[in-house]
């Protein structure tokens, strides 16, 4: 993945793109993988970084939705499993099983929790990641050290997948870019282009590292912005109804002392409607997540005060070690899209995905969660064929393996805390088309999402390495210092 390279290749191209995928997070890269790997010509476009929205902030989790099973939406999770296990056979370089507990009082809970659980196992099918089980108060306290037992009989130990969100992201990308697609981050959709027949052939897009624009013809257009949907759709179609409802969803990240063991924490019942999970995380805890309704998507949420309180209060209740404000790393919030259901809460919104089609022919696809983004990817793709009159071809996403990153030599890391390399940071930019100390803080390297206060730290370094690499000079190492210090605040406490 080299921008340069990819820009050039957009600029000198003179046919029509098969598919320009608008949207850099895990259904557009998804998108752009499928249609790339059935031999379609692709352009996938961002306006941002890959993964700067919502697909870098979730709970790095890769199941089926416990909580979906116990709203009664069984075919959400039936696919989530199907989905979660090719996940694991396809990205095992980054996608791993993780044992779960579910504390219990008393013989109902340990009947109810453990027969729910034993649906979900039966969901999975083939595809299952281990049998759940019944288990003692001993073996509670073994796996969850710092768990607070009293009054708790026991629990129900079961097992779901975890993975790092942006990793698997970026990996995605290389793979669809090995496959040939092209793929440009910071590369603003402006404006869509129609026919005569007022049919979408193209659009033009702004790169907004220097301000050049392009304009650009397809046969096919997917918008797969997520959360901000509805923009792209108003851009086609200034009538269109907004089909969202938005959701925000916090987590915080602690030191890894207060769940020391590898078991995660599954709180089955919250205030808000939500499950609450305390995860062994990259060295870390990650706690999250809540479901708090807001008005309009952005870019970089930040956290809300009564947000923070919920998680810590609601962790306290089951740890023995109780995690204050102080013990906060990091915070960082995210946005989901929902699909609108009337006059329903958030919280009762389900994650499944839905396809829109508008009169011009521009597929949305929006929705869903990570878990599912393959299959996503597979309805838009085969659905914009149709559109665009393409012969759609078959689908082999499901068993693709998904190119790991090359390792890089091991050495000293920049910071203490931050296990990040200088050979990391090369690969970021050439590799991995890093075009900012953010993108490699928070996106390539999870630094600002362990540890906000050691990644503001590890900036001047990263600046400088960057610089050279990109050909920057010094005004563009402060330039770049300033804007990263701007948005770490939303992740400090």
């Amino acid at each position: 993945m080299n921008r340069d390279l990819n820009l050039n290749f957009v600029r000198e191209r003179v046919e029509p793109w098969d598919f320009i995928v608008i949207g850099g997070g895990a259904t557009g890269a998804g998108c752009a993988l499928d249609a790339a790997t059935r031999g379609f010509s692709v352009l996938l476009l961002e306006q941002h970084d890959f993964g700067k929205g919502t697909s870098s902030r979730s709970t790095k989790l890769v199941h089926g939705g416990v909580r979906y099973l116990r709203q009664g939406n069984v075919s959400l999770v039936r696919e989530s499993l199907r989905e979660r296990g090719l996940l694991l056979q396809n990205a095992p370089h980054v996608v791993h099983k993780q044992e779960f507990i579910i504390p219990c009082y008393g013989l109902w809970e340990k009947i109810f929790y453990g027969l729910g659980m034993k649906i979900y196992d039966l969901l999975a099918g083939k595809l299952s990641f281990g049998r759940s089980r019944v288990i003692n108060r001993g073996e509670v306290l073994e796996r969850l050290r710092n768990i607070d037992s009293q009054d708790r009989s026991g629990g129900v130990l079961y097992y779901d997948g975890q993975f790092d969100d942006t990793r698997l992201l970026i990996d995605i990308l290389r793979t669809a870019s090995a496959h040939g697609a092209a793929v440009l981050n910071y590369a603003r959709v402006v404006g869509l282009r129609k026919s005569e027949s007022g049919r979408i052939d193209g659009l033009d897009f702004e790169d907004i590292e220097n301000g050049t624009r392009y304009s650009i013809s397809a046969k096919a257009v997917i918008n797969a912005t997520g959360a901000f949907c509805c923009a792209i759709q108003e851009m086609s179609d200034a009538n269109s109804k907004p089909v969202l409802a938005y959701s925000q969803g916090v987590h915080l990240v602690f030191d890894r002392k207060f769940l020391p063991r590898e078991t995660a924490l599954m709180i089955p019942k919250t205030s808000d409607g939500r499950v609450l999970f305390c995860i062994p995380w990259l060295d870390h805890v990650l706690v999250g997540t809540t479901d708090t309704p807001v008005e309009l998507p952005e870019l970089e949420p930040r956290a809300l005060e009564q947000e923070v309180e919920f998680i810590l209060e609601t962790a306290s209740g089951y740890l023995t070690s109780k995690p204050e404000r102080t013990d906060i790393l990091s915070v960082f919030a995210g946005v989901r899209p929902l699909i609108k259901r009337g006059n329903a809460v958030t919280s009762s919104l389900s994650r499944s995905h839905e396809l829109f089609v508008d009169g011009s022919g521009l597929v949305t696809i929006t929705g869903g969660k990570w878990t599912t983004f393959r299959q996503m990817a597979e309805n838009a793709v085969d659905r914009a064929a149709e559109e665009a009159g393409l012969e759609k071809g078959r689908c082999v996403t499901a068993s693709l393996p998904i190119d790991p990153p090359e390792t890089v030599e091991s050495a000293e890391p920049i910071h203490p805390k931050i296990k990040l390399t200088r050979s990391e940071v090369f690969r970021a930019v050439h590799d991995e088309m890093a075009r900012t100390v953010e993108d490699v803080l928070a996106r390539r390297s999870r630094a600002l999402f362990l540890d906000a206060a050691a990644a503001i730290e590890l900036a001047p370094a990263v600046a400088e390495i960057m610089a050279v690499e990109l050909g920057r000079d010094d005004q563009w190492i402060v330039k770049q210092i300033d804007n990263f210090h701007s948005v770490a605040k939303s992740y400090t406490i």
